[in-house]
């Protein structure tokens, strides 16, 4: 495995600087908003909650250290996955919690920041269990690809006091097609910030 030096302090590593195999991975640009809304500073403590590859998890802990992030992920390939992507940023400020959100989360460190991708269905359970242990002023944000975890992800917000931001993202990337170049759309990806007490922490 090669390492990558990647000197630069702004988040947005290309795609394929990251190990992937079949594995979702939070494209650039998308990953590039998640993190701004996440206001990260050095010294916090984040959750990554269905890490995936890592590749959130890999631009946070750059942001953050010396502080932690904690890689929550049940699928075995994508545990390997983002091990290797640690390995590959030479990161020793993440660590991989394998095993199934919510159930994961306990005993866990309390958050600063939590990311939350893949929910596996249990949505509600895992922002409840975030939630109960977030700092005060601690910020959750969520990507989702469905209007259904969209809803969950705004109602839970709106029921518990936070202050809720969303947005829709409808990005394209210029590419190759022969001797001309197209627009290929991305996938659209809705990212819901949530800030508990209604006010920025740390």
């Amino acid at each position: 495995m090669n390492r990558i030096n990647w000197p630069y302090s702004t988040p947005g590593i290309p795609d394929h600087y990251f190990s992937r195999s079949q594995v979702p991975l939070t494209k650039e640009e998308v990953r590039i908003l998640t993190l701004a809304k996440a206001r990260l500073g050095p010294g916090m403590n984040v959750y990554d909650v269905g890490s995936g590859t890592g590749t959130l998890a890999v631009e946070a802990a750059r942001l953050v250290a010396p502080g932690q992030v904690l890689a929550v992920e049940v699928d075995p390939e994508a545990c390997t996955l983002i091990r290797e992507n640690v390995k590959r940023f030479g990161l020793d400020n993440v660590q991989v919690v394998a095993g199934r959100a919510p159930a994961a989360l306990e005993g866990l460190p309390p958050p600063d920041r939590v990311f939350i991708g893949g929910s596996g269905g249990h949505l509600e359970e895992i922002l409840r269990t975030c939630h109960e242990a977030l700092r005060p002023g601690g910020i959750i944000v969520l990507n989702a690809v469905t209007v259904e975890t969209l809803s969950t992800a705004l109602a839970f917000g709106y029921h518990q006091g936070y202050q809720v931001e969303a947005l829709a993202t409808n990005l394209a990337r210029l590419e190759p097609a022969g001797r001309y170049h197209i627009w290929r759309a991305l996938n659209p990806v809705y990212i819901v910030q949530l800030v508990k007490d209604g006010h920025y922490g740390q």
